[in-house]
Formats: C-alpha cells, structure tokens, sequence
C-alpha cells in the first residue's frame, strides 16, 4: 500500500492530469468512477502496456488491479440472476454549476417580438364600385382612341372608303338580278355583264333626264324666281309684320356687299368644286369596278377575307356574314321601292299643282330618300321653296306643296317602311338621327346615306354574335370526352354467370 501510495504521488508531481472515465451498467461498476492519467498511459505495462492508475474512493491501485476489479464485476454481473427491469424514468437533465457553463451553453433569455398587423392588401382596400369604374373606364379609353383612329384614317381615304361602300350598296341592288339570271341557266360572266351594264345605263339615263330637265327649264325658271322675289316682296309689304320697302331694300344691299366682299372665297369655293367635281368622277370609276368585281366574284371574296379571321372567331364571323349580308340587300331594296313610291306620288302633286321642275324635284325626292327622316325634310323643304318663289301663287302654292309632302311622309312612315322594310331593319328612330348626323360630319352627303345601312347592319351582326356565344356557352355546359377522369376511366368487362340457365 505504501508503494501504491508513493506511486501515485509520483504520478501527481509529475504533473499529470486525470481524465474521468464514466463507468456504469455497461462494465459492471455502478457509482464509481475510474481517474486515468492521460501522460502515463504508456509508463508500465497492464493489459495493453499502459499503467492505468485510478482512484477507488480514497485509494490507489495498479492498471493490474482496476482490470481485474472491473473483469471479476463483470463476471458476478453476469452469473447473478436475471432482475426484471424496472421502466426507467427519463433522467431529468443535469446542469452544471452556471461557474462550469460555456456562453454557448447558457440559453439566451427569451425575447417577445411585438405584434405587427399584417398589411392590407391594396386591391382590397379600394371599393368594389370604383375598381368596377376603373376597369370599365380604361376600356373605354382605348375603344375611344380605336375609334377616333379609325376616323381619321377613314378621313384620310375618305375617297376609297365611300366608293367601296356605294358598290357594296349597288352590289346590294343589283346581285338578286345576277341571281335570278343564274337560276336560269345563264353563265356568271354574262349574268353579270347583263346586270353591270343594264343597272349602270338606268343610273346614268336619270342623272342624265335630271340634267336635261334642269337646263331646259333654267330661262322659265329663273324668270319665275324674279317674279316670286318681286310678288313675295309685295306680301311682306302688305303682311303684319309691318315690313318697311326701306327694310327690304336694306337687306339687298347688305347681301350685295357680301357677295362682293367674299368674290375671292366665292373664286377659290368655284376652284374647289372643279376639284369636287374631279374626285367624284373618279369615285364613280371606282365604285363602278368594285361594283363589277363583287357582283362576278363576291363570294370568293368573302371566303378569301373568312381564312384572314383567326380560326377561333371564323365560325362566328361565318355565320354573321351571310345574315348582315341579307341585312344589306333587304335594306337597300326596301328603300328603292319606298323611294320610288315617294317620288312618284310627289312628282305628280307637283305636276297638278303647276310648279316648275316637278320631274328634276321628283327626282330629289327619290334620292334624298335614302337618307332616312332627314332627306325627306331636306328634299319637301325644297319643293316648298321652289313652289313659294316659281309658282303662280307663291305663298299658297308653297302651303300646298307642304301639305303633299307631309301626306307622303305619313304613308312612308306608317304603311310603307312596316311593310316593306318589316322587321329586317330594326333601328331606333334615335340612332337614325344621330348616325346620319355623324356620318355627314364625317363625309358628307355621302356619309349621310351610308350611315344608316351601316348601323343596321352593326345591328345585326352584333345580335348575332351575341346569341352565339349564349349558345357556345350552353354547348359547353356539357362537358366534352376526356374532360373528366371519369369519362376516360376504363370500363369494367361485362360480367357473365357462372350458370348458363341464369342468363
């Protein structure tokens, strides 16, 4: 013991230091604990040479010693009885003494963030009615600039685009002829000569027939309108207005002066109508190719235009051509006949009534009456002015020819346009006005008597396109094969009994 004594205070002079070494169920020693020296491992011998002192409570032993302690624990260990273990508790964590810690080992105390309210989103926050107004509002925004584009544009080719549309106009009357001679046995290319020419020569034979009558009755008129100018001046005299000759002579002055203060804007107004008058010539060269090209070709043409539509819209805008097409020529031929009926029943009013220029004012009222409600005012307005100063009795003549006028457009507007028109032009008296206004700012006469046929037809096309896409909806209520999983899922075979008798 002395030996083992000075041995380890050998061993603590040299300074070493000792490693602790757990020990528990695992090698047989419960509650101690081994010391081993980490510098004198290799000093004496023992198992594997090295000298394993270690302290057993207050004394030393040998590398020898402690191995042989810990085989003969692990030995009894091994031959006492078997004990049923007892469910262990979980060990409560042991900490060490705060001095002992580590600053990584101490918890940081805990901390308490405040908490912050999430922010709205700021689609929500704006109301329901103004996103609703703003979405609508910047779609109207740019179909306003779409469309105030494609009115310049159409004002910069004003020209082109007028011409088309009067061959489409003339298509419109003409093409039941080129059909009709199709039906018997006629080939294309003459039925469509035989329709180009005869429709153009009748066209051209009334402007002609208006012309005529116009200078072969200007000497008779013009001596009229001086001596309805003098027999007017004489009613207003005597009228009780209490017009002074003064007052009247006045006036003519005041319009003398003006014609000869505005001579140079009446020059260049006569310089610009040579210019009017060539690009109306050459509009009717070209409305009279176009008209040509549609009547011999239009429904190449209109398949030729359908592979420009994408392929998603070409069944719908194949089904609304055909149906704004009829639109068109039901249009045009109602208006033809209702304009001839009032051009003859004011003609002959005219004729009985002794006012000059019935036929050449009978005329006017037929071409005026393609521009609904407005050209009928235009063209009685006319007549009334014509009969007041030319006829014989001028003021009464005039009330005369007011009231012709007026009975006509009653007939028109509740016997003829119901009849003939019927529900194939169906547009609100509203919109007539306002499309003939617009169309006259925009192009003139021209635009007046395109306008309307034009809406009908942006009517109809519309309604159309509308109930088929209610009716492509109901279509796909139903869903397609393959839509489901259900619809492509594989069918069970049949199954068959095992017992003949029972099938």
């Amino acid at each position: 013991m002395e030996e083992q004594r000075r041995r380890a205070e050998a061993t603590e002079a040299a300074g070493d230091t000792d490693t602790p070494v757990p020990a528990g169920r695992a090698n047989g020693l419960d509650g101690y604990a081994l010391r081993v020296p980490t510098k004198s491992l290799a000093a004496e011998g023992g198992p594997d040479g090295r000298t394993v002192p270690a302290a057993w409570g207050p004394a030393a032993m040998t590398a020898a010693d402690a191995v042989a302690t810990v085989d003969g624990a692990q030995e009894r260990a091994a031959s006492a009885p078997a004990e049923p273990e007892e469910p262990e508790e979980p060990a409560e964590p042991v900490q060490a003494p705060a001095a002992a810690r580590s600053p990584e080992s101490v918890p940081a105390p805990p901390t308490y963030a405040p908490a912050v309210a999430a922010r709205p989103d700021p689609v929500a926050a704006v109301p329901w009615g103004v996103r609703v107004a703003a979405e609508a509002g910047w779609r109207l925004l740019v179909l306003a600039g779409t469309v105030w584009v494609l009115a310049k544009v159409i004002t910069t080719i004003s020209l082109v685009v007028l011409s088309f549309i009067a061959a489409l106009l003339i298509t419109a009357l003409l093409q039941p002829t080129v059909a009709w001679l199709r039906q018997r046995n006629v080939p294309r290319g003459p039925a469509t000569a035989l329709t180009f020419i005869a429709g153009f020569v009748v066209m051209g034979l009334v402007g002609w027939f208006v012309v005529w009558q116009v200078q072969g009755n200007i000497d008779s008129v013009s001596s009229r309108i001086q001596e309805g100018i003098t027999e007017l001046k004489g009613w207003l005299l005597k009228s009780p207005f209490h017009v002074t000759e003064g007052q009247i002579n006045h006036i003519a002055k005041n319009l003398q002066d003006a014609v000869g203060a505005n001579t140079e804007a009446i020059t260049s107004a006569g310089l610009e109508g040579v210019t009017v008058v060539l690009e109306l010539f050459t509009g009717i060269v070209l409305a009279m190719f176009t008209t040509l090209f549609l009547l011999y070709d239009g429904r190449r043409i209109w398949e030729w235009f359908l592979k420009l539509v994408p392929a998603a819209a070409r069944e719908g805008v194949a089904g609304a051509g055909p149906r704004a097409w009829r639109t068109l020529t039901a249009y045009i031929r109602g208006t033809v006949l209702v304009a001839l009926i009032d051009a003859t029943f004011i003609g002959i009013g005219l004729y009985f009534l002794d006012v000059p220029l019935a036929v050449p004012l009978a005329v006017f009222v037929f071409l005026f009456a393609f521009i609904p409600l407005v050209g009928a005012v235009v063209s009685g307005a006319l007549a009334c002015v014509v009969a007041l100063v030319a006829g014989h009795d001028g003021v009464f003549t005039a009330l005369l020819v007011l009231a012709v006028v007026l009975a006509v457009n009653q007939i028109e507007s509740h016997v003829l346009q119901p009849f003939i028109l019927g529900r194939a032009v169906r547009v609100h008296p509203l919109a007539v006005i306002l499309s003939v206004a617009a169309g006259s700012l925009i192009g003139g006469i021209g635009g007046a008597v395109v306008a309307v046929p034009l809406v009908a037809v942006t009517n109809t096309v519309v309604g159309y396109l509308r109930s088929y896409s209610r009716e492509q909806a109901l279509r796909m209520t139903v869903p397609p094969r393959g839509a489901t999983a259900l619809a492509v899922a594989p069918t069970p075979p049949p199954r068959h009994s095992e017992h003949p008798a029972d099938e």
